[in-house]
Parts: structure tokens; sequence; C-alpha cells
């Protein structure tokens, strides 16, 4: 049975227009099919598209969906206007990030004492039904954060990720049965995990209160794997009846099955895991920076030059290179391009867990 909770869930958009409302209807639809009640809040990282007016204008009806090609389910299409209180559209200031995005997210949700989880949900993902259920009711016991079985959307049968690894020597996170068929491969056992895909991560309002907001300075990347170590004694959870269905590299360019990840993404991806590695597998430099020059070089042999120079930029940590800069703008740049210390990342966390509602 459902849980007469409400289930919190927070989206961080950025130029996510051509997506968001694909997530958005196909999350609201599942949600009606098992009367599950949601909360939703939309924080969009000051998109240069038109992402908040799309959102809006599906809100008041304005702008009606069409089911994209790639559904790999069937969902019935919502009466419009929704209800005031579903959806909640937060206008960040600045694109700080992932991780500040769901912070701002998560501060707005869990002021509500009613809100016992929130999910952290991709925009780029499709919600089939029974996922919403499945997470606002499943019991594991207590529990800090909780994931569920995320599939590709072409081959939708094809597994992305059910829970990740953290390799101690490298800093590389792997995800488990990468590849593998969804109906013929069973979940694996919460023990098995190290961190949850902030692709799709439920947060319990015990691990909010014990852990606090996501560090933000690692812009994109290795924010879940940083906030899993700060669990303590709470356990990861794996719901298996959960599922969603991951567009991947819509936004930022991640790896696809056909080719590498983009410049861009590579550069934070590097970045992230050494900071990562400096701040809590500090044994591990000498191999941490071993695997990327042999990545770098990988990459450089296939002809892939400028993904090459991305990860090594990204792992040196210096000045954000001029071609992420262009992308980010002045002001997002600033922020990703704070330097790692103790000193910043406290400051950071600090600021994380005073931040209002813009």
């Amino acid at each position: 049975m459902p849980s007469p909770a409400p289930l919190g869930v927070v989206i961080v958009a950025y130029n996510s227009a051509d997506v968001i409302l694909d997530c958005l209807e196909t999350l609201c639809a599942a949600a009606a099919i098992d009367r599950t009640a949601l909360r939703i809040v939309v924080v969009d990282n000051a998109s240069p598209d038109d992402s908040v007016q799309a959102v809006a204008d599906w809100v008041s009806g304005k702008k009606p969906w069409m089911a994209p090609g790639d559904l790999p389910f069937t969902a019935p299409a919502l009466s419009k206007p929704l209800a005031p209180h579903l959806v909640t559209v937060i206008p960040a200031r600045v694109n700080g990030g992932f991780a500040a995005g769901v912070n701002i997210g998560l501060h707005h949700l869990f002021a509500d004492p009613d809100i016992g989880r929130v999910w952290v949900l991709n925009p780029d993902t499709l919600i089939p039904p029974g996922t919403p259920a499945a997470f606002a009711a499943y019991d594991p016991g207590p529990f800090a954060l909780m994931g569920g079985r995320a599939t590709y959307t072409d081959p939708p049968d094809m597994i992305q990720i059910d829970g990740g690894t953290l390799n101690h020597r490298t800093g590389v996170t792997g995800n488990i049965n990468l590849g593998r068929s969804f109906a013929a491969t069973p979940a694996p056992q919460a023990s098995e995990m190290d961190f949850i895909t902030g692709a799709s991560m439920v947060a319990s309002r015990a691990f909010w209160d014990r852990a606090g907001p996501m560090v933000e300075d690692y812009f994109l990347y290795y924010e879940e794997v940083d906030w899993a170590l700060r669990r303590g004694d709470l356990p990861l959870a794996l719901c298996p009846a959960a599922r969603v269905f991951h567009r991947t590299g819509t936004v930022i360019g991640s790896a696809t099955l056909g080719r590498p990840a983009s410049p861009f993404s590579l550069y934070f991806l590097h970045r992230g895991r050494l900071r990562f590695v400096r701040r809590h597998l500090p044994r591990a430099r000498v191999t941490a920076w071993a695997y990327t020059l042999a990545k770098a070089a990988q990459y450089w042999l296939k002809g892939w030059r400028a993904e090459a120079r991305a990860v090594l930029a990204g792992a040196r940590d210096g000045p954000l290179p001029e071609t992420v800069r262009a992308r980010l703008g002045p002001v997002a740049a600033a922020h990703a391009g704070a330097q790692s210390n103790p000193a910043s990342t406290r400051a950071l966390s600090a600021a994380s867990a005073v931040r209002k509602r813009p």
C-alpha cells in the first residue's frame, strides 16, 4: 500500500526544456495511477533556455504533452491544470552545480514535517507506473539513501546501474550490472553498493538530519559518492520494484553506449574524482593519477584528443579551460572554479546548511 505521507521529489534542471516535461508527465501519471501523493520541486539552475516557462505552461495546461517516440511504456495524459501544491518551480539565481540545486530542493521539502523522504531525480528520466508508489511505501527499516534500478531508454531492457561501487585505489566508480538484461538479472543486495546514483536517489529525513546537505564544490559528479560516506551507521537500501528509464547524456554529454563522454563532462568527472581522492582516499593519490594518465593516453591513441586534454585538465584541478568557462558563463564558472581545500569545503557546506529559497 502506498504511504499516506507525501513523497518529496527534487528535479534539478539546466537547459532541460526538451526532456523535463516527459519526466514530469510520466512521474505524475504514475503517481496518479497508484494514488501516491507527491510534492515536486523543480530547481532551475539559471537555464538560458525556456525550461522554467515550459514547466509553467505544462502545469497550467497551456503546453500540451505528447508522448515521445522512445517512451518504453504507456503513460496516460494528465488532466490540466495540475493542483497548485503538486509542482513548485524555484529558479536559482546562478548555476551553482548539481549539488547546489539539489540542496535548494531538499531544504524546501524537508521544511515540511510531513515529508519523511525525498527522491532526487534527473530531468532526463522516464518514470513507469509503480515506481513512485514503491519509493513511497517500501520499508527497509531505517536507511540513509535508497535506490532503485535504472535502465536505458534505448535499449530499454539494458541496465545502466543497479547501485554504484567505488574503487579505493583509483577513486573510479562502477555501475553494478551495467549492460546486462533487466529481465534476466536479479537486483543486487544493498550490501554490494557503495553509493546510490544521483539520477534516482531517495534520501530519508534521518539521513538529512545527520549528514546535512551535499558538498557543493564538486559542481558535477561525485556529490552522491561523498554524501553516502557521511551516513554513519544508517545503511543504504535498494527498492527492487522501483525502476526508471534514463536518457543518458542529454544535457552535459555523459558517456553513452555509442560514444565517450563530452570534454565538458570528462573535465568535471576527473576533477571530481581527484578531489574525492584527496579528501577521502589520500593514500590512493599515486594510483589515482596513474589511472588518469592511462585514461588520457587511451583517448589520445583513439584519436579523441579533446577528450584526453579534458581528462588531464580536470585531474590537475587548475583554472577551468576556456571551453568550459564559455559554456557555463562567467558567474557559473566562478562557482565551478572554486578551489578544493578543507576550508572552502567547510564554508560551502555551511553555506548550504543555511541556504534559503531564492
